[in-house]
């Protein structure tokens, strides 16, 4: 008797979460995160709105004033959840396995790839950027939202050795090895955003001891979300080598010129930059060219000729990237997205998403699936008035 209870509210208690209601719900919850994720674009830029609206679980709101934060609405991630189970429950149970219901499977399908797609972009996509100039050649990414604190060995003339230490790692504190060198790094402080200034008669003491770091007040910032607003980055950081400390140093994403020590003849610099990652292949940008419409300043077109080489894999040609016309090479997609230095600068977005065919494959599969419905219907329907005046015509 009481298994036959628990199995009765089991199966309510499928029914309503397996409903149509659940899926209307869930989707018109998908619609308001939409809505305020855009307008909180304004304020949080499209990275950090897309976080903390889309790509999160709850979304919190911090009163003004206040250390705290208060859940308000399911996040993205969490309405996405349960719209896929949903999705796929139903249709598992609820959709007869005949060619009659094809349609509804493809629709039921295509929906399924785009809650999934963006599950996969937010766990997998890579936003970065390059930035070239006209004649230079180019084989690395960086990625503006993420930093490291880069030393290199400068010994050679011909060529540098660079090692880069990851914020995540710099946020840990405690003393970092650096592979490949006698070098390790204690790490005394870090901060994700910082304001310099000079320092004055009564600031506190800092906790640089060499380099332009002395005579600098470093102050704690909050993070900055904006698209065009960066954080600034700062550490402080003791290189030690065969038992020598050789200081403490200030370094930070501030500050124009790399600071160096030397250890038996090796030249270290210590600079903070945005990560960046090495390509297999290289890029030189030949021509950036920037047209308006005649008579205006108003801009119609960006676009920048590439020569792409890659060795290993024998390639070698010349692109062309401009305004909806990406190049996409080896799992990356460069897009034309801005430009400087009286149009000698050229700035490249590059996305790497192993998922961007799926939301195309989606929305395909939910037409294809509408149009077999559709038209499966309207058979179904001219049969029926064929049926119906040749009962007329018997009569």
């Amino acid at each position: 008797m009481q298994k036959s209870e628990n199995k009765s509210k089991l199966t309510k208690f499928l029914d309503a979460a397996l409903s149509l209601k659940v899926t209307i719900v869930a989707l018109a919850m998908l619609m308001v995160l939409v809505v305020a994720c855009t307008l909180a674009q304004v304020d949080m830029g499209t990275n950090g709105a897309v976080n903390a609206y889309m790509r999160s679980f709850v979304v919190w709101w911090k009163p003004t004033g206040q250390n705290f934060s208060i859940p308000i609405f399911p996040g993205g991630t969490t309405v996405g959840f349960v719209l896929g189970v949903n999705l796929i429950a139903s249709q598992l149970r609820g959709l007869a396995r005949t060619w009659a219901k094809l349609g509804l499977w493809l629709v039921h399908i295509g929906l399924v790839l785009l809650v999934t797609a963006e599950f996969v972009s937010a766990a997998l996509q890579v936003d970065a950027r390059l930035a070239i100039e006209e004649g230079q050649t180019v084989s690395f990414v960086e990625r503006p939202q993420e930093f490291e604190l880069a030393i290199l060995d400068t010994s050679d003339p011909k060529l540098d050795d660079v090692y880069g230490v990851p914020e995540s790692l710099l946020k840990g504190g405690g003393t970092i090895a650096i592979p490949g060198t006698p070098l390790s790094l204690r790490v005394h402080a870090y901060f994700k955003n910082t304001e310099l200034g000079r320092k004055a008669e009564g600031d506190p003491p800092t906790m640089a001891t060499m380099g332009v770091g002395t005579g600098v007040t470093v102050k704690e910032a909050p993070p900055v979300t904006s698209d065009d607003e960066h954080n600034r980055p700062a550490t402080f950081v003791e290189p030690l080598a065969a038992g020598k400390s050789y200081g403490t140093w200030l370094v930070s994403a501030a500050m124009g010129a790399p600071q160096a020590f030397v250890h038996e003849g090796h030249t270290y610099q210590l600079s903070m930059r945005p990560r960046r990652e090495y390509l297999p292949y290289a890029l030189t940008l030949k021509k950036f060219s920037h047209d308006v419409y005649p008579g205006t300043d108003i801009p119609k077109n960006f676009s920048s000729l590439v020569h792409l080489v890659d060795k290993p894999a024998g390639e070698e040609r010349d692109v062309l990237i401009f305004m909806n016309q990406p190049l996409r090479y080896a799992g990356r997609t460069f897009y034309q997205a801005s430009f400087g230095k009286g149009d000698t600068l050229s700035v490249l977005q590059v996305v790497e998403n192993p998922g961007w065919l799926l939301p195309y494959i989606s929305c395909a599969l939910v037409t294809l699936g509408l149009l077999i419905h559709f038209a499966m219907g309207l058979r179904r329907a001219q049969r029926k008035r064929q049926r119906q005046a040749a009962a007329a015509q018997n009569a």
